[in-house]
């Protein structure tokens, strides 16, 4: 079976200082310890991601409302390079707007998370991110493990 593994980096493009941490202790409450990267923008993100080439991240987190190139466009960009489309790419945003969960999806989302709005509820989603992503979905083979 192939499931992410603890080695595989996580992207998480998030704007928002507090939101980051919170996420980043929430993983660590989860018993999620992989390699973190942050990005603050979807400039920052996309400009990673082409860097990385032969060290992509597992996983990434992807806040919608951010200044500049937002997560639409971020998540649209990722989803139509070929070298990145197969990442799984998890929306975690404040947003509940059916236009949003609609958006995303059709642009190719793998899953869409609103961010709980208090910190017990963001460790049990990550708890449940963790147990979904590393222990139950089956992801195609990297390329470079053959």
């Amino acid at each position: 079976m192939n499931h992410l593994r603890e080695a595989q980096s996580i992207l998480i493009v998030e704007d928002s200082e507090d939101d980051f941490y919170a996420t980043k202790r929430a993983f660590n409450k989860a018993n999620l310890h992989n390699p973190i990267q942050r990005a603050i923008s979807g400039e920052e993100a996309l400009s990673w991601l082409q860097k990385s080439a032969n060290n992509k991240p597992g996983l990434i987190l992807l806040d919608l409302n951010m200044p500049g190139l937002d997560g639409r466009k971020t998540l649209e960009f990722i989803k139509q390079d070929i070298s990145l489309k197969s990442i799984p790419v998890i929306i975690l945003t404040t947003s509940d707007d059916e236009r949003d969960i609609k958006a995303c999806y059709d642009l190719g989302a793998n899953t869409y998370i609103q961010k709980p709005v208090d910190f017990d509820g963001l460790i049990e989603a990550m708890k449940r991110l963790k147990e979904y992503w590393f222990e139950i979905a089956l992801l195609p083979k990297d390329s470079k493990e053959d």
